[in-house]
């Protein structure tokens, strides 16, 4: 992102947001050290934010300490599981919610959705972008408040994982199949059908990347 560019969003975003937005984009990866100083900079703000900023951060569990550093976190195989867990029911509820209030153009978006991003499939990282704004766009069509908030919290944990399970051979053609067939059930009001839908998707993608982790262990 450029210097410009960081001006131009500051007036706009605080430094949380900033600091957030850039761990999720991957300018910030699990294990990497973030310096005070150096953020403010970057970001052309004081420090005094910046500070509070990273305190809120290791509170919610995205920041670790490692001596006196702070370090992007990372998931050890348990956290990444009860994520999932937890990432499997809410998203599921929000299906079920969204194929019983998601209104007609709500639908129609998704449906665009899926059509769009088939274009991205020799892009994991724009694709992985794109998965983000159909899962969110889901949680909006629940009309829920709440379950939205609950869900952004878990996809700011999904930042902590270094790799994308769609980066996986093969995954990204899955993956669009998966998001027609939940749009299918949203489009259809099949409460039933959308739930599991989406629980088979997000399924799938936990073991999609616990493979991909098993073998870069292997490597």
């Amino acid at each position: 992102m450029s210097q410009g560019k960081i001006g131009h969003v500051k007036s706009n975003k605080d430094a949380y947001t900033l600091i957030l937005e850039a761990i999720d984009s991957g300018d910030y990866r699990p294990g990497d050290r973030l310096v005070e100083s150096e953020l403010a900079e970057r970001f052309k703000v004081s420090r005094t934010p910046i500070r509070e900023a990273l305190q809120r951060l290791e509170t919610q569990s995205l920041l670790a300490r490692d001596g006196r550093s702070l370090i992007v976190a990372s998931l050890d195989h348990n956290q990444m599981a009860e994520l999932y867990a937890v990432r499997t029911e809410l998203e599921g509820l929000a299906a079920r919610l969204a194929a019983r209030h998601a209104t007609e153009e709500e639908v129609q978006v998704l449906r665009e959705m899926v059509e769009d991003d088939r274009e991205l499939m020799d892009d994991p990282q724009a694709l992985a972008r794109a998965n983000r704004r159909f899962h969110t766009m889901i949680h909006k069509a629940s009309h829920n408040r709440f379950l939205v908030q609950q869900l952004d919290l878990v996809h700011r944990s999904m930042a902590l994982m270094a790799t994308t399970s769609l980066a996986a051979e093969g995954r990204g053609e899955d993956a669009m199949s998966e998001h027609q067939a939940i749009v299918d059930a949203i489009a259809k009001r099949d409460e039933d059908a959308a739930y599991k839908a989406l629980r088979d998707h997000i399924s799938v993608a936990f073991v999609t990347r616990l493979k991909l982790d098993a073998s870069q262990q292997m490597d």
